[in-house]
């Protein structure tokens, strides 16, 4: 058993995992700010219902998120030694920036907004609510700068084999930082709009028609409306920052072999990289040189000129398209679930029963992404400065078998189980409706908050 190709699959493991939580949390701290905001503009408690109803969901993502981020700090000392050894003068500082101003921020403010609600005054349960969300901001900004980092580095010098910052602002800030910022904010953005819009619309299955449930609805179906193409926008935007910086990675994605123009764009395919030709391509002609070069006679970089420095083009060129995919659908389910909201006040039956899956379609389009943007960076794990291999420690193939076969057999179970949470998190307040008292409320009326509050 190969220790290398099991301590990557064992990574790959804990962060696909890990990712699906601050996916979450991120865009749904600030979606819990809209319904507070709104809560203290009109004094409808439909609108903390929501809150409540959705701070539960905030609140156990961001425990699954801390608790599988510290096995993923546990394995850069087991497994990757080799990583902190010769980058750790840059990721550990930027790992530390995001506990120190991120982390501890969530942590301190969560409790206020979950228990505090009539415990202290309305201002500070807002401002705790402005602090999460901003935190869980602040958090992504560093995560993705230190990935976008091992991307495209910039600002440092290499000293004795080690490298050593020179410049933090351009390390923080390097090429590809901007954009992957932007692309994985509007991506999580988009699935927690499609998490509560489904959640929302199996409790409108289930008859619920109570005003917390159609406001939920519709903040998840209008906000998914309006984020998709921009994220379309900002998807080829920061493809084009790709194609400059990372020339193999496009040619992978696009499963393109031989640089020139008119190139085509390939819809399916199976690469074979033995032979270094597609199988069974199906193509739009010079349709990846007007995407990518916005002329359909423009040069596209082939894997031909990367032999041996390329990543493997299968797994690169088609999480590609189930991304892309993914998105297309979104695009499609949304504007019709808008469509329907704002002209006829309803969801069709067949269209809220393809919500429901759908409240999973961030997570698929999110992996999928982050496997072609991970595995796209491969022979490297920082960009021409560390190999993936290089960094591997001594540790025996065995060993690495064990703990991923445990860590896959926990984190199904843990699946299961939050998603057994969510959904009974959805029926009870499909039951429920807007009929229960709000935590700290003996009745159910809720009065107006006062200007003083």
């Amino acid at each position: 058993m190969d220790p290398l190709i099991l301590s990557r699959m064992q990574f790959g493991a804990n962060i696909s995992f890990h990712i699906l939580f601050p996916t979450i949390t991120i865009a749904l701290g600030w979606v819990l700010l809209f319904f507070k905001l709104r809560y203290n503009a009109t004094g409808d408690s439909a609108w903390m219902r929501a809150y409540f109803t959705w701070v539960k969901v905030f609140a156990l993502s961001f425990a699954m998120g801390v608790v599988t981020g510290v096995t993923m700090s546990f394995q850069f000392g087991t497994n990757w030694p080799g990583y902190m050894q010769k980058v750790g003068n840059i990721a550990g500082p930027l790992l530390a920036y995001e506990i120190l101003t991120a982390f501890f921020l969530e942590a301190a403010f969560l409790g206020i907004m979950l228990f505090g609600f009539r415990r202290v005054s309305n201002r500070i349960h807002t401002l705790a609510t402005v602090l999460v969300a901003g935190g869980t901001t602040v958090s992504a900004f560093w995560i993705i700068a230190l990935n976008s980092w091992m991307q495209t580095p910039a600002g440092f010098e290499m000293r004795d084999g080690v490298a050593h910052a020179v410049d933090w602002w351009a390390i923080v800030f390097n090429p590809s930082m901007p954009y992957r910022l932007v692309h994985m904010l509007l991506a999580s953005g988009l699935t927690v709009s499609f998490l509560i819009a489904g959640l929302s619309a199996l409790r409108y299955l289930k008859g619920d028609r109570s005003e917390s449930m159609w406001k939920a609805l519709r903040t998840g179906v209008f906000t998914a409306a309006i984020l998709i193409p921009i994220q379309i926008f900002a998807g080829d935007q920061h493809g084009l920052n790709t194609l400059e910086h990372q020339p193999q990675k496009i040619a992978a994605m696009e499963a393109n072999w031989n640089t020139g123009p008119n190139v085509p764009l390939v819809l399916f395919a199976l690469p074979d990289e033995a032979a270094r030709e597609n199988r069974f391509e199906i193509a739009i002609p010079d349709g990846a040189s007007l995407v990518l070069r916005h002329s359909t006679d423009g040069v596209v970089p082939g894997l031909n000129d990367y032999v041996g420095n390329h990543p493997p083009v299968f797994p690169v060129f088609w999480g590609f398209r189930i991304m892309v995919g993914t998105g297309l659908l979104m695009l499609a389910v949304s504007w019709s679930a808008a469509f329907f909201l704002r002209r006829r006040h309803r969801l069709p039956k067949p269209l809220a029963l393809l919500m429901v899956p759908m409240a999973l379609s961030g997570w698929l389009a999110t992996l999928a992404g982050w496997y072609t943007t991970e595995i796209g960076r491969q022979p490297w794990l920082v960009t021409g400065v560390l190999k993936t291999a290089d960094a591997v420690g001594p540790v025996a193939g065995s060993h690495v078998a064990l703990t991923l076969a445990i860590y896959l057999i926990l984190y199904a179970f843990l699946l299961i189980a939050y998603l057994g949470v969510l959904v009974h998190l959805a029926l009870k307040a499909a039951k429920d409706g807007d009929s229960s008292p709000l935590p700290g409320v003996m009745n159910a009326a809720l009065s107006q908050p006062s200007a003083g509050e």
